[in-house]
């Protein structure tokens, strides 16, 4: 994985998605031990020390969309791996208005190691990537949310213990969040249930995509219109906000169409006794989940949020490393 791109979570393969998981499981564990001796052999023998693994590198954080745990996780978890992070504000550099995109990739990359952008459209991630000279990674787009995807998937790896099988009901929009979840458990071999509103469903090309990566892995991939339907028996149920950063004039209407779908107690009892709730955050109580299921036992939601920052600090460090499976 060293110095490639991670524009969409299905740019990593299965093996690659598992070694990324596993490199973040063992960094979490070396840190809460206060030492390495969970870390894995690629990376112990590449620096000796995790904290010093990505000594000398420096990160851009490029930002088009405010942020809190983007912007913290990134910050934090590459300073926690030696290396160093700058964060770049819209003013500063007006993507595409003040400065052309290919402008801003080719002038970064003669300052920085990595760039980290968090965008409107998933043509300027794709924009930068082609004419950067260094790794760019998707920290979030209207197209994909892969980072958000892998701290999911290593939220559900450690209160299920496995990934292959597992059952994951989504309830809401099928957005950016929703497709690169889509298209992770289709990699890992999980069953993916999506339930959204007419008009608002999983766009057919990540459907298909996902089902194609299903069928090599054992998972499947359910596209359903009843919430219910998604919920009966699901060990995760997930949803994520109605109207997301930019659709602000079109709230009201998603309201109406969202209507019933949200994640309330009476939903949460139809999925499996031991199921964990998530929600990537920030969250709207009373609208896509109640307060009640949000702040209850089955919520994982803090964890989740917690894992952005080991999530990261895996990919960070194969894709930066001076080592890398």
């Amino acid at each position: 994985m060293r110095g490639r791109d991670l524009l969409s979570i299905a740019d990593l393969s299965p093996e690659e998605l598992s070694h990324v998981l596993e490199t973040a499981r063992a960094l979490k564990e070396g840190l809460r031990e206060g030492g390495d001796e969970g870390l894995n052999e690629t990376l112990r023998s590449a620096q000796g020390d995790s904290r010093r693994l990505l000594a000398g590198k420096t990160l851009a954080l490029l930002f088009e969309k405010p942020s809190l745990r983007t912007r913290v996780s990134f910050d934090v978890g590459m300073r926690q791996l030696g290396g160093d992070c700058i964060y770049v504000s819209p003013a500063e550099v007006g993507l595409g208005t003040r400065e052309p995109v290919e402008d801003v990739a080719r002038v970064l990359s003669r300052y920085v190691d990595c760039i980290a952008v968090r965008t409107f459209a998933q043509e300027t991630v794709e924009q930068l990537a082609r004419w950067a000279d260094v790794p760019v990674i998707n920290a979030l787009s209207e197209g994909e949310h892969p980072c958000q995807a892998l701290a999911d998937l290593l939220t559900i790896l450690e209160h299920k213990g496995r990934l292959e099988g597992v059952s994951l009901a989504y309830i809401g929009d099928g957005n950016n969040v929703a497709r690169s979840l889509a298209l992770a458990a289709g990699m890992m071999g999980m069953e993916f249930r999506i339930a959204s509103p007419e008009g608002y469903e999983l766009d057919e090309t990540t459907v298909s995509r996902a089902e194609e990566l299903a069928r090599g892995s054992g998972g499947r991939i359910v596209c359903v219109r009843e919430a219910k339907e998604a919920a009966a028996g699901a060990d995760v149920v997930y949803t994520d906000v109605w109207a997301s950063m930019g659709q602000e004039e079109a709230a009201t209407q998603r309201r109406e169409a969202f209507a019933g779908y949200q994640v309330d107690a009476k939903l949460m009892s139809l999925a499996a006794p031991e199921a964990i709730f998530m929600h990537d955050l920030p969250a709207h109580r009373g609208e896509e989940v109640s307060a009640e299921v949000i702040e209850g036992a089955q919520s994982v939601v803090f964890d989740q949020a917690e894992n952005r920052l080991h999530a990261q600090k895996g990919a960070l460090a194969l894709i930066l490393g001076e080592e890398s499976g």
